[in-house]
């Protein structure tokens, strides 16, 4: 037994006792830091989720146009979560004067009006409706540029689709 245990001892990795002490405190917090500007270089920038959310709300468009009510509900909720997921990649905006804009302040609105219109139409599948909601989802989402300095990214009813792999008609 005790031959055994001596043996076991020494095929432990001679720093498998330093493993077991607690860390310094400063190098701990130095090797988290590292960690985390490691993480930010790695996390897409909110510049890719936002073109997923064109993407997606480009697709909608067309699965609308098509009376695609289940593509048009599931490029809907893709929208909405892409919207999300780029405001918590950059939460806080300065507008051209220097002044903090936080991000989830004016998605909160737009959530609650024009992007749950927008749903509303879907659920109804009311494609006159669909067509208001969208566009002033568009000028909501418009508003929303200009106030963080950004007015070029202007935007319009897409002339195609963004996915061509996708078909757009019911049932296929």
């Amino acid at each position: 037994m005790l031959g055994a245990a001596l043996l076991m001892q020494s095929a432990k990795p001679p720093n498998a006792a330093a493993q077991n002490k607690p860390a310094d405190p400063p190098t701990e917090v130095a090797v988290l830091k590292a960690e985390v500007e490691r993480l930010k270089g790695v996390v897409p920038d909110q510049a890719h989720a936002m073109a997923d959310v064109g993407y997606h709300f480009a697709n909608l468009w067309f699965a609308s146009e098509k009376k695609n009510w289940p593509l048009a509900d599931f490029y809907w909720g893709e929208t909405r979560s892409h919207l999300n997921w780029a405001t918590r990649i950059i939460p806080v905006r300065k507008d051209p004067k220097g002044n903090e804009i936080r991000l989830a302040e004016i998605l909160a609105p737009i959530e609650a009006t024009s992007l749950k219109e927008l749903h509303d139409s879907i659920t109804a599948q009311n494609a006159s409706q669909f067509e208001r909601a969208y566009k002033q989802t568009l000028e909501s989402c418009y508003a929303c540029h200009v106030a963080v300095g950004k007015p070029f990214l202007h935007l319009h009813i897409p002339e195609r689709p963004a996915a061509s792999i996708i078909a757009f008609e019911p049932g296929q």
